[in-house]
């Protein structure tokens, strides 16, 4: 299990990391970092978990995380495409903190939640985040600070209903990375919550409590809202029949799948696909 505390290499030489990722999987786990960090998602979809929040994610999305807020991105593996995106990092403190610059430091508090930037505002800015990752030095810094200071008038929705502003303890990280592998590994059957706790080394009882804190819901409540994330990506990305897809998430009653769906996405799957899969 990789480190949940992600060592990033800033220091007295360097403070901002830009650099574009490509690999057939985003394989950092559920992490969090003392840096504050912009990525772009370039291609892949699946399920991103930013704070308590889950849900899809797809090409052309724009995030920006404060530094301590616990974050992944999980793709849904296809042999077509690969997970690519650009990543901006850097340490808290660099940009002085004058009243010309509020705007900046107010959309970073805004961060502490997760900031998901709308496509259409935000696209005219593409051009900017591309060139990032070519840049260094005092160039880097500039036009980090010119994209902050533009992205600050383009509207935007919070993402986690909670906020993290501190470090999580190291083994708080580190259980909640392996309930995501395991979910992200085992959600097409039934789970009982003994394999979790068992997993982290915790009772059922405590390790309910525990996650009911970090993620403000039960497990169970979360694994639905995954299970139903991911029958979002079959119905839209395979020919696979809606009882197939139902089945293939976990759910053992079709009636019950229907249900949860229409719970999360206030349609039933077969609407859902006839309205966004042409898209």
């Amino acid at each position: 299990m990789n480190p949940i505390l992600e060592a990033i290499p800033l220091g007295k030489e360097k403070s901002i990391l830009g650099f574009r990722y490509e690999a057939s999987n985003f394989e950092t786990p559920w992490h969090f970092h003392p840096q504050h960090e912009l990525t772009y998602i370039e291609e892949s979809v699946g399920t991103k978990f930013i704070g308590d929040f889950v849900g899809p994610y797809e090409p052309g999305e724009l995030v920006l995380v404060r530094s301590n807020l616990p974050h992944c991105w999980k793709n849904v593996n296809t042999s077509e495409n690969r997970s690519k995106s650009i990543v901006v990092q850097w340490n808290k403190g660099i940009f002085p903190e004058v009243p010309e610059l509020e705007v900046v430091f107010d959309l970073l508090r805004k961060a502490s939640k997760g900031i998901l930037f709308d496509k259409m505002d935000s696209v005219r800015l593409l051009p900017l985040i591309q060139n990032l990752p070519n840049l260094d030095g005092s160039e880097l810094y500039i036009q980090l600070l010119q994209l902050l200071t533009q992205l600050s008038a383009c509207s935007y929705n919070t993402i986690s209903a909670s906020s993290f502003m501190i470090d999580l303890p190291t083994e708080y990280g580190s259980r909640m990375s392996k309930t995501h592998d395991f979910v992200s590994n085992n959600f097409q059957r039934k789970i009982y919550l003994k394999e979790l706790a068992d997993l982290v080394n915790m009772s059922e009882q405590s390790f309910s409590r525990f996650f009911s804190k970090m993620m403000g819901r039960s497990f169970f409540t979360f694994l639905n809202e995954y299970r139903i994330n991911m029958s979002v990506r079959m119905l839209l990305d395979t020919d696979y029949s809606v009882s197939q897809i139902g089945y293939t998430c976990g759910y053992e009653s079709l009636p019950f799948f229907h249900k949860q769906f229409n719970k999360y996405k206030g349609c039933t799957p077969l609407v859902y696909q006839k309205k966004y899969r042409t898209r």
